[in-house]
């Protein structure tokens, strides 16, 4: 199928869609083809330029609109992690400690960020530690 842009005798634009070309030109030989908006059966294609699909194009796109969300989604995350770094107290390798000592009560509830080895986060957890990691960004590893 192909869509033409067309113009009837009265200048009124349009589009149809036809099999082909001469499938156009037959339907308006026969005056079969009418303008929606006045009804003349004058009409004839108008200047229209072309659309190419190429493979490359639409790749380019598709990464275009990938990188696009991914870079969405990355600010989102920096944001984040930048939120929770700025409102928590940096305790370091006491992080197991600190979180028990909160957990239980033994001291004020307050965010904290620090390193944990996986033994130490794995006995946190199944102590019903409530913990998270932060997400490792590119630039922290530069």
């Amino acid at each position: 199928m192909i869509r033409f842009n067309l113009i009837c005798d009265e200048q009124h634009t349009f589009e149809a869609w036809f099999s082909s070309s001469a499938d156009f030109e037959e339907q308006s030989a026969r005056q079969l083809v009418s303008c929606p908006h006045c009804g003349s059966t004058a009409v004839e294609k108008a200047l229209m330029a072309p659309s190419v699909s190429t493979s490359r194009k639409k790749e380019a796109t598709t990464r275009l609109a990938m990188n696009t969300a991914q870079q969405a989604a990355m600010d989102q995350l920096r944001k984040a992690v930048k939120t929770i770094r700025d409102n928590s107290e940096d305790v370091g390798t006491r992080f197991p400690e600190e979180a028990r000592k909160i957990h239980y009560g033994e001291s004020e509830e307050r965010g904290i960020i620090g390193q944990a080895g996986p033994d130490e986060v794995k006995a946190l957890v199944e102590e019903g530690v409530g913990i998270a990691p932060l997400p490792d960004l590119p630039e922290d590893k530069n």
